[in-house]
């Protein structure tokens, strides 16, 4: 067993291996055949082939720096969307307990606390002055 492990590794010396990329396409490709189990199309079995194979592509690569700039994009990609999750939430929470306007001149959002009645806004960012139900 150790003899198999020793070439294995000999193997993926200088190889990129697995990153977060990687990770996420082998699970596309895993629902997609699994997906494919029910539907029996033949287009979906040739697209999770398809990632399959770019998978273990980059996983063979040597060329780290392009693989390293492929990953860093995805996890950017990941990161925006988790961000703009987290802010719908953030807002939804703080919906309960305050009002968010913006200024009509500048566009700026503004967060008022509710159940204040007709209150007159400053905007902190060009001074403008409106009035809003809170």
């Amino acid at each position: 067993m150790d003899k198999i492990r020793r070439r294995f590794e000999d193997f993926m010396s200088g190889r990129y291996g697995t990153d977060d990329l990687s990770r996420f396409m082998l699970a596309v490709c895993l629902v997609l055949l699994v997906v494919n189990l029910f539907t029996s199309q033949p287009l979906i079995y040739l697209v999770a082939l398809a990632i399959l194979v770019l998978s273990y592509y980059r996983m063979f690569s040597r060329n780290y720096m392009k693989r390293g700039e492929e990953n860093e994009k995805y996890l950017d990609f990941v990161q925006n969307i988790k961000d703009r999750f987290r802010r719908v939430g953030r807002r939804a929470s703080q919906s309960k307990e305050y009002h968010i306007y913006k200024c009509p001149s500048c566009g700026q959002k503004i967060r008022i606390p509710r159940g204040k009645g007709k209150i007159c806004i400053t905007c902190p960012k060009c001074h403008n002055e409106f009035q809003k139900k809170s």
